[in-house]
């Protein structure tokens, strides 16, 4: 158990007013233990964050409240929007086809380069703009004819119980659950977040302990232990993304054995995503990612062994293309979000070799493109 972060910031999982608690709906939460000083521990993720009665934890969701950690943002949302599974990113999880996208506020680490902190580091609780039970976005989702729903714009780790029952009730609509995570919990926790997930991205940041504790105020250790978890003991599909961010994690060292890592110990089929970083929220000073260090990073992938590695945030659609790991031929056309080419059969295997590809496919892909539909889950209600 670790407890690095939280006692290096004991002012983070504790500053938060009480009166604030109890403005939203709460429901009691899973992860936590009463320690003997008489403080709550959660134990959700690897924070452990102790606290006193009316406190909120980094993530500021979950709270204590009458000896307990509730979770105060269960079926309120930042917003619904319909986008290509493609911008999760997701390249081999049902192609083309649109997913119902939501997030809710806070999250529980401390990225410095955080894209979405509007969403992510919000403290207004009541400012958040949709209000949604389980079974208003399965229907959603049905009518709007998503074949799964996301969890992402913050992580959903933190929001775990609210993700659990809307995956349950997707999955009695015959709609998949999609995770988009840094995967930051704990082995106690894991199997109950995963368990009704289809599919995953996860967030690999970096890949040495020195960017984690400086850059997210987290730790690389449980990110691995989770894709370790994924490969070994589950089902679910999954992808990693790297998002490269010039002087930070882009040594050729550093992708060496982040990749050479990946096939050791996932093996050769998990899709790769290195994505373009932009300057934004306090890492303002930094340069976007220059397109051949995507480009390095990918050749040092495939050179590694990974079968499918794809640049990411750019057009570029000879790297963000699939090709077919026993012929080489393009299976799958891709330029950003708008799939082309397609050249699989309905088992998902290579019309040209035979070669199966890795994923989870259909006999033809979506047609959803680059849209993007924002919703109004009150009218599905």
């Amino acid at each position: 158990m670790s407890e690095t972060v939280t006692d290096a910031a004991p002012s983070l999982a504790e500053s938060a007013p009480p009166e604030l608690i109890g403005k939203g709906p709460v429901v009691e939460t899973e992860f936590w233990s009463m320690l003997p000083d008489g403080r709550v521990q959660c134990e959700l993720c690897p924070r452990y964050c102790k606290l006193k009665e009316g406190a909120r934890g980094l993530c500021f969701v979950r709270a204590r409240q009458n000896d307990r950690i509730v979770l105060t943002t269960y079926g309120r949302s930042s917003g619904f929007c319909v986008d290509p599974i493609e911008k999760k990113p997701l390249n081999h999880f049902l192609p083309g086809t649109p997913v119902l996208s939501f997030g809710t506020a806070g999250c529980n680490l401390a990225c410095n380069f955080c894209q979405n902190h509007d969403i992510s580091k919000s403290r207004e609780m009541d400012a958040m703009q949709a209000e949604a039970q389980p079974e208003t976005i399965a229907r959603a989702a049905s009518k709007l004819g998503c074949r799964s729903v996301a969890f992402t714009y913050n992580d959903p780790i933190i929001f775990h119980e609210y993700a659990d029952d809307v995956a349950i009730a997707c999955r009695e609509a015959g709609v998949k659950n999609v995770a988009v995570t840094a995967g930051y919990l704990t082995d106690k926790a894991r199997p109950a977040f995963f368990r009704h997930m289809d599919a995953a991205n996860v967030d690999l940041k970096a890949f040495t302990e020195d960017f984690y504790k400086q850059v997210t105020k987290s730790e690389l250790g449980p990110v691995l232990d989770t894709l370790v978890y994924l490969r070994e003991e589950t089902d679910v599909w999954f992808e990693i993304t790297n998002l490269i961010i010039p002087g930070e994690n882009d040594s050729e060292r550093e992708l060496d054995e982040m990749t050479g890592w990946v096939v050791e110990k996932l093996g050769p089929d998990v899709p790769m995503h290195f994505s373009a970083f932009h300057p934004d929220y306090r890492m303002m000073d930094k340069e976007r990612t220059p397109f051949d260090t995507l480009a390095r990073a990918r050749r040092i992938a495939l050179r590694n062994g990974v079968r499918y590695a794809y640049t990411g945030n750019v057009h570029d659609l000879g790297r963000q293309s699939t090709y077919c790991s026993g012929c080489g031929e393009r299976v799958i056309g891709r330029d950003w979000y708008v799939l082309s080419d397609w050249k699989l059969d309905a088992k998902g295997c290579c019309t040209s070799c035979g070669t199966r590809l890795a994923g989870v496919f259909e006999e033809k892909p979506g047609t959803w493109g680059q849209k993007r539909l924002p919703v109004d889950i009150g009218a599905f209600a």
